[in-house]
């Protein structure tokens, strides 16, 4: 009897989880490991999340082929998750055991990629009540890059009334891509323009609410000025940046914004200067990795997306689910990504 005792107690202290200890490409046996680690205790503004889905992320490749774990240690990736509140730290005051949530943690931290997860109450809001929590586990690192990308990076006004400007969204169909068509074209006075190479990818585009679509895998300058639109004023460079920089500075509007989230290998800033055009950089992780006095933000920024996608103006970005989430179906989802043939989010749900 106590021998069932103990040994159901140590169960309790464990969690399940999906890590890495080398840096492999994604086809290796041992690239993405299913492992089990203590389950961690919060402490100051923690809240513990018994994790219900997860999304994969262009960044959960990046990191595990770029970040190998010190020897002997695991990585457990993962940014995205919905889930419900199991425990919180003494200085929590958002939120409480039971509540339902959804979040993209910090890139300092271990990863979502596990049963249970510690993450600062003030990078959380509550999960869409509209939505499941696969559903859910698709829009929080997306929405919250789309959002600081279009309305702190790039300056887009809030409202409906009419802006005589074009954004242009190079890589719509991706999961930032998204949910930044959505939020410009249901948001604001913008016309949006996205890029898409597949008939698949830019029917998602329109779908979701861009008001044209154009092949970035032709020349961009002749088909932006077929269109005849309003000055491409505002440009959101999502992915492949250094191949499309220089032809989108030849279109661009004198005096615009470019704002970009990847890392190019190849980028120089002077093709913009002649007109002017301000570069701007969006990184979601730098209010958690520097705790900015505005941390908080974006938890607010997550319970404003959660009302719209309540209210029926915003929708999931959900586009396949992959199964449980264990090692075999994230190496699939990190095997897409790394195709660069995805389209909106891969989501995994359950234990």
């Amino acid at each position: 009897m106590l021998g069932r005792q103990l040994f159901a107690t140590q169960q309790e202290a464990c969690m399940k989880a999906v890590g890495y200890q080398k840096s492999l490409p994604i086809e290796d046996a041992n690239s993405l490991i299913d492992f089990e680690s203590a389950k961690p205790e919060p402490k100051g503004r923690d809240i513990r999340v018994a994790v219900k889905a997860i999304s994969a992320n262009p960044v959960d490749y990046n990191v595990r082929k770029r970040a190998a774990p010190p020897a002997g240690e695991t990585k457990i990736l993962g940014f995205d998750a919905a889930g419900v509140v199991d425990a919180v730290g003494p200085d929590v005051s958002l939120f409480k055991p039971g509540d339902e949530v959804s979040y993209a943690g910090s890139i300092l931290r271990q990863g979502t990629n596990s049963e249970f997860h510690l993450v600062d109450e003030r990078i959380v809001g509550n999960k869409p009540k509209s939505l499941s929590f696969a559903q859910a586990a698709a829009l929080p690192l997306t929405s919250i890059t789309a959002w600081e990308l279009l309305f702190d990076r790039l300056g887009a006004v809030p409202g409906k009334s009419l802006d005589a400007r074009t954004l242009l969204i190079t890589g719509g169909a991706g999961g930032v891509g998204s949910i930044l068509i959505q939020l410009a074209r249901r948001l604001t006075g913008l016309t949006v323009v996205a890029t898409a190479t597949r008939p698949e990818s830019q029917k998602w585009c329109l779908d979701l609410g861009a008001h044209t679509v154009i092949d970035h895998g032709k020349p961009m300058k002749e088909q932006i000025e077929a269109l005849k639109l309003p000055p491409v004023a505002l440009v959101a460079s999502l992915t492949f940046t250094d191949q499309h920089y220089k032809s989108i500075a030849e279109f661009m509007a004198p005096q615009g914004k470019f704002g970009l989230i990847d890392d190019p290998p190849e980028f120089t800033m002077s093709v913009f200067k002649g007109k002017a055009i301000s570069v701007h950089w969006e990184s979601m992780f730098t209010r958690s990795s520097f705790q900015t006095p505005d941390m908080i933000a974006q938890h607010q920024l997550l319970n404003d997306v959660a009302d719209l996608i309540d209210k029926g103006v915003l929708r999931t970005t959900l586009d396949q689910t992959f199964g449980t989430i264990n090692a075999a179906n994230l190496k699939r989802a990190h095997a897409l990504l790394e195709s660069g043939k995805s389209r909106g989010k891969i989501v995994l749900e359950g234990w």
